[in-house]
C-alpha cells in the first residue's frame, strides 16, 4: 500500500497566516507544511485541503484515479473547491466499513476529539490508521495484529499513541508517522529528538511512504539523563520523554515536608500535568526499582535522593564524614550506579546542574555541589542520553 502525504501540517498550515511567533518565521523549506492530506494507492484521499491536486502533481501522482474522498474531521474557513472529477467528499459514521473498488477496505474509528480516524486496510492486508487531529481513539477494535503504519497527530496527543500501544495496535515494528504539525513545538532537530522519544518520526510533504515496508523505527533511549538549573524546565523535558507510553512508575525523591504549603503546591504541579495512567512512588530506595522488571521509570530527581542519602551517612558534620560517613556514602552511590548499569527498564532521571552559581559560603553546602557534581557524571556514563535543559531548551549532550 503506498501513501503519499500532500501535506502534514496542523489545519491552518506551517507557518501559520499571519502569526509571528518564533516557529512560524522559521518554517521555510521543507520546514513549511500544508495542512494534512493523505493519498492511498492513487483511490483514496484522505481530508481534502486546499491546493491537493497541485500537491498530488508536485509529488508524482494524479487525483484522477481518487475512487473516494473521506473528511476527518470539520474543516473551518471557506469551502475547499473540489477538484474536476473528484468524487464528493463525506464522512462515514462510526463502525462503518467501506469496500472500495479498488479492493481497500476502509472502516471508521470512533475518537476522543470532533472527527472520526480510520482503519485502512489493503487488497493485500498491510493496515494504516489515520487520526484527525487533535484526536486519540475513544474505543479499538480487537485487531489481528499491530498495525503496520500509525498516521496521528503525535506531538498535540501523545496520550493517542500511549493507548494504541497499549492495546498493542502500536507494536515493535510500527512506523509512527507525526502529522497535524503546527507552531507548538519548533521544528528541525528538535522536532525530530521530541519524535523519537515517543517512537515516531516526521516527513516533509509530498514524502511517498509504502505501508508494510521496512523502515527503522526511531529507538527510544534506554537511559536518559535529563540535567539543568532551577526552573529550566527539565521535570517537563523528562515526562516528555516518556508521554507517549501507557504505564510509567513517577519516583518521586523527595517526599512530604510536613506542613510546607509551597512545597505541595509544587508536588500538585508536577502531579497534575503528568498522564493520569502513571504510577507514582514515593521513595529513595532507587535499587530495588531498578533491578525489577516493570515499566518505564521517571526519577525525579537525584539531588533530593543524593540529600537522603547524605543525611543518612551523616555526611553534613565534619566528624562523621572523616569518621565513615564519605565511605557510607560511596557504597550507596556505587550500588545506585551499578542498578543503572543493570537494568533492564526504559529510565529517564532529573537531576540539577551545580557549579554554575555561587560558591557555597558553608562547607557542608560545598560538599553536597561535589558530590552532586560526581553523581551527575557517572550518572550520566551509564545513559545512552544526556540532555541539557537551559531556559526551557533541550540541549542533547550524548544520544
Amino acid at each position: 500500500m503506498e501513501l503519499t502525504l500532500l501535506g502534514t501540517g496542523a489545519p491552518a498550515g506551517l507557518p501559520r497566516p499571519g502569526c509571528p511567533c518564533a516557529v512560524c518565521a522559521t518554517a521555510r523549506g521543507p520546514e513549511a507544511r500544508a495542512a494534512t492530506a493523505l493519498l492511498v494507492d492513487g483511490a483514496l484521499l484522505l481530508d481534502l485541503t486546499p491546493g491537493a491536486a497541485l500537491a498530488a502533481a508536485r509529488a508524482g501522482h494524479s487525483l484522477a484515479g481518487v475512487r473516494q474522498v473521506l473528511l476527518t474531521h470539520p474543516h473551518d474557513g471557506p469551502a475547499v473547491e473540489l477538484p474536476a472529477g473528484l468524487p464528493t467528499a463525506g464522512r462515514v459514521p462510526d463502525g462503518r466499513v467501506l469496500t472500495l473498488i479498488s479492493g481497500h477496505r476502509v472502516r471508521a474509528v470512533s475518537v476522543d476529539h470532533p472527527g472520526t480516524g480510520y482503519e485502512v486496510t489493503s487488497p493485500e492486508g498491510e493496515r494504516l490508521l489515520y487520526l484527525p487531529p487533535g484526536a486519540a481513539p475513544a474505543g479499538l477494535a480487537d485487531g489481528p495484529a499491530a498495525y503496520e503504519m500509525v498516521v496521528a497527530d503525535v506531538v498535540g496527543r501523545p496520550d493517542a499513541v500511549a493507548r494504541l500501544r497499549a492495546a498493542g495496535a502500536i507494536g515493535a515494528t510500527t512506523d509512527v508517522i507525526a502529522v497535524h504539525l503546527g507552531h507548538e513545538v519548533p521544528g528541525g532537530a528538535e522536532l525530530r529528538r521530541r519524535l523519537a522519544a515517543a517512537g515516531a518520526r516526521a516527513v516533509p510533504d509530498g514524502t511517498t511512504l509504502i505501508v508494510g515496508e521496512y523502515h527503522a523505527v526511531p529507538d527510544v533511549p534506554r537511559r536518559t539523563l535529563v540535567t539543568g538549573g532551577a526552573r529550566s524546565g527539565k521535570s517537563l523535558e523528562a515526562e516528555r520523554r516518556l508521554e507517549a507510553f501507557p504505564d510509567v512508575l513517577y519516583v518521586a525523591t523527595g517526599g512530604t515536608r510536613g506542613d510546607d504549603t509551597e512545597w505541595a503546591a509544587r508536588v500538585a504541579a508536577h502531579r497534575d500535568r503528568r498522564p493520569g495512567s502513571w504510577r507514582t512512588a514515593e521513595t529513595c530506595d532507587l535499587v530495588p526499582l531498578l533491578a525489577a522488571e516493570g515499566p518505564p521509570l521517571l526519577i525525579d530527581c537525584l539531588s533530593l535522593w543524593l540529600t537522603d542519602a547524605m543525611d543518612q551517612a551523616g555526611a553534613w558534620d565534619d566528624d562523621h564524614w572523616a569518621a565513615g560517613g564519605e565511605r557510607a556514602l560511596r557504597k550507596r552511590t556505587a550500588e545506585l550506579l551499578t542498578a543503572v548499569r543493570e537494568t533492564g527498564r526504559t529510565v529517564v532521571a532529573v537531576t540539577n546542574e551545580v557549579g554554575a552559581g555561587v560558591v557555597p559560603a558553608t562547607a557542608s553546602g560545598r560538599r553536597f555541589r561535589d558530590e552532586l557534581g560526581r553523581l551527575n557524571a557517572a550518572f550520566a556514563a551509564e545513559c545512552e542520553h544526556v540532555l541539557l535543559v537551559v531556559a526551557g531548551q533541550a540541549v542533547p549532550l550524548r544520544g
